[in-house]
């Protein structure tokens, strides 16, 4: 693939959050109209194929990446959110992070039996939210067409935690 801008803006913040981390910080994509629409373009782009019926998007970068994706298809946008924050019926999984749990949620009616869902968040790492989002979908009876990410770190195991489902992602670190 041929180079992308979004590349050229990614900042590195070291020690954050903690020391020995290089934070992947995406603001500037979306401080630089060019770079943000080319990555838009090109992440709608590798999920058209997968003939996705509704595309949802992980709290909160997801969203920012996920709804530009789904109105150039003309598709309905589910979000899947932290605890406590959806007002009507959810469901909710729980899932590992290297020290305790975290869990996320979706409206019970957030997508219908039956539809190809396409999950978009900012960056792949190690895989646990998106792997507890495709199960959320998955118990309302719907398909996960495949993952879609900004960022894919794959020196953490992330990819391999979402094996069988297809996954795009525009950047590699």
């Amino acid at each position: 693939m041929g180079h992308l801008k979004a590349k050229d803006v990614i900042r590195d913040i070291p020690d954050f959050p903690k020391p020995g981390i290089i934070f992947k910080d995406i603001t500037p994509v979306l401080q630089d109209p060019e770079a943000f629409s080319e990555a838009v373009q090109l992440l709608t782009q590798r999920v058209a194929d997968w003939k996705p019926t509704c595309v949802a998007g992980i709290e909160s970068r997801g969203f920012i990446f996920g709804a530009p994706i789904a109105l150039q298809l003309g598709l309905p946008f589910a979000v899947v959110r932290k605890l406590g924050k959806l007002p009507a019926e959810t469901i909710r999984e729980e899932y590992a992070l290297e020290y305790g749990t975290n869990t996320v949620e979706m409206h019970s009616d957030a997508v219908q039996a039956g539809d190809r869902v396409v999950v978009v968040d900012d960056l792949l790492a190690t895989g646990g939210t998106a792997l507890a989002s495709a199960r959320l979908i998955e118990r309302l009876r719907a398909e996960v067409a495949g993952f879609a990410f900004l960022v894919e770190l794959t020196f953490l195991p992330g990819r391999h935690a979402l094996r069988g489902y297809p996954v795009a992602s525009l950047i590699e670190y």
